[in-house]
């Protein structure tokens, strides 16, 4: 492993080794996505010829396997490319955040404000609090991919061990993690609507609050730290080893200029924040929309990463212009120069990943391969916890397949909700089963959104890093995170105990 020396042994160190070194001969990102789009447009050709098709679950629609090599295929490859480019969610969110973190970086705030966190933690809970502030980041939506896994990485080199231990332990906390929270957050009442639509096939009456699996979700926080703290101590940073790179070496204590700069981005950042408060915590605040402020579509979480990126943004200012890194208008601009400088390996990448999402997503083998499944597990006629935990393993399975919680469900819960409300499930307890089962293979899904943002943050620190590396690395938090979620979710079941304020797992009678 380039810029690290690992003297682990063992099955387990050997299989993950081989595992990144196989997944690294496989050619350059950019390159293997290309190669990819190529294949699914083909293999729509040949899938078509079999005239693979499914009913719908949610419109009674018949899908077929669309041939990209059809004259209409053609044209949309064509004429599409620039649409399926700006319209990939991870490009917005990675280019707005990093405006502000850009900045605090180029500025020197994020340097001396790790200093500061990284001298005065405690080496015992440094890495569950970063697992924590992973899972807790979902609060921001997406924003975590791009704040808290490359500050993990920043903190353990700055504490002299493995940035990528680090990222592993964010990235498992922000996607590992993503159903778990101690708050409700803006999944929660996406997921609850499309459950209700499933659950209002057999009762059209029935309603779903976005509280509905608070209980189990928040107990899971504590779950998910535990594991991806013990993963990350045990496992990753064993076979690791020790870092090579240009971040060993003890870090000095802050200057005194660098102090006052601390100083007064705090202060700025307390500014802020209470701007940000005044806009929200009204009943009537600008960023509410009909008294509501966590919720799909409010203007809160519509717009939390820019949000981010301006708490990152006044807090830097401060700072540059406090310590003299920054005395003009054109010093704020030359940041925000710089602190794009290395996005532009990841933009070529997404431009790539992008097509590829869109050539599988408009050939629908995805949504036949989802609808079959669940079909299939439909067909075998488990009942009781068998069938339940069959549910979550399976839904795993797809994630690698079909990226989106959302997008999932919305085809799934038709056929699942009214299919275990059948056997006396209710909907939400379902619910809570998809969204484990979804969360836990986030970690080693290609295809998930921004599994090329994490390859970028970890070619940062080793340039030989790619998917095999990615992969190999985060295995051992999946099969924990899985693991874990099972026996909790079991237990749940043979105790009964309510998984959301005034919701249980089985119907009432």
């Amino acid at each position: 492993m380039s810029k690290s020396t690992s003297k682990q042994g063992g099955l387990t160190h050997h299989m993950l080794n081989v595992i990144e070194q196989v997944g690294n001969r496989l050619p350059h990102p950019i390159v293997l996505f290309f190669i990819l789009s190529i294949g699914v447009i083909f293999t729509s050709f040949f899938v078509s010829l079999l005239d693979v098709a499914v009913e719908h679950p949610a419109t009674g629609e018949l899908v077929e396997v669309e041939n990209l090599l059809s004259r209409e295929g053609f044209q949309s490859i064509v004429s599409e490319a620039v649409d399926n480019f700006t319209s990939f969610a991870a490009l917005g969110v990675v280019i707005v955040a990093m405006l502000g973190v850009g900045v605090a970086d180029e500025t020197g705030l994020i340097n001396s404000a790790l200093k500061k966190l990284v001298l005065g933690a405690s080496e015992r809970y440094l890495t569950s609090v970063i697992v924590f502030a992973g899972i807790m980041s979902n609060l921001a939506a997406d924003a975590g991919y791009v704040v808290v896994v490359p500050l993990g990485a920043m903190i353990f080199a700055a504490k002299g061990r493995h940035p990528l231990a680090g990222l592993a332990a964010a990235f498992a906390g922000v996607s590992g993690g993503f159903s778990a929270n101690l708050l409700v957050t803006s999944v929660d009442p996406l997921l609850a609507g499309m459950t209700a639509e499933g659950a209002q096939i057999l009762d059209p009456s029935y309603t779903i609050a976005p509280t509905a699996n608070y209980y189990f979700m928040a107990v899971s926080t504590v779950l998910i730290v535990l594991l991806g703290t013990w993963v990350t101590e045990k496992i990753v940073t064993p076979r690791l080893g020790t870092y090579e790179g240009k971040f060993e070496g003890e870090m000095k204590q802050t200057t005194p200029e660098e102090n006052k700069g601390l100083k007064s981005a705090l202060t700025w950042l307390l500014i802020a924040i209470a701007v940000l408060l005044l806009l929200t915590v009204p009943s009537n605040g600008l960023l509410r929309a009909d008294g509501e402020l966590i919720g799909a579509g409010t203007p809160f979480m519509n717009g939390i990463v820019p949000i981010i990126a301006v708490l990152f943004f006044i807090p830097a200012l401060a700072y540059g212009f406090k310590v003299g890194h920054i005395k003009s208008s054109n010093d704020i601009a030359n940041s925000l120069s710089k602190g794009m400088k290395d996005m532009a390996g990841l933009i070529a990448l997404f431009f790539v990943i992008s097509q590829f999402i869109a050539y599988f997503e408009w050939s629908n083998m995805g949504t036949i391969l989802a609808v079959n499944g669940a079909e299939f597990l439909e067909s075998i006629g488990l009942t009781g916890l068998p069938l339940i935990i069959l549910f979550v393993i399976l839904i795993g399975f797809i994630n690698l397949f079909m990226g989106g919680a959302a997008t999932k469900w919305a085809i799934m819960s038709p056929i699942f909700v009214p299919m275990l409300m059948e056997l006396n499930y209710s909907p939400e307890f379902v619910q809570l089963a998809y969204r484990i089962g979804d969360s836990a293979t986030n970690i080693v899904a290609p295809l998930m959104t921004y599994f090329a943002v994490v390859i970028g943050f970890a070619k940062k620190y080793d340039e030989h890093a790619g998917i095999g590396t990615i992969i190999a690395t985060m295995i051992p938090y999946a099969i924990a995170f899985k693991l874990g979620w099972i026996i909790l979710l079991s237990i749940w079941f043979v105790l009964g105990l309510p998984i959301g304020p005034g919701d249980t797992i089985f119907l009432s009678m």
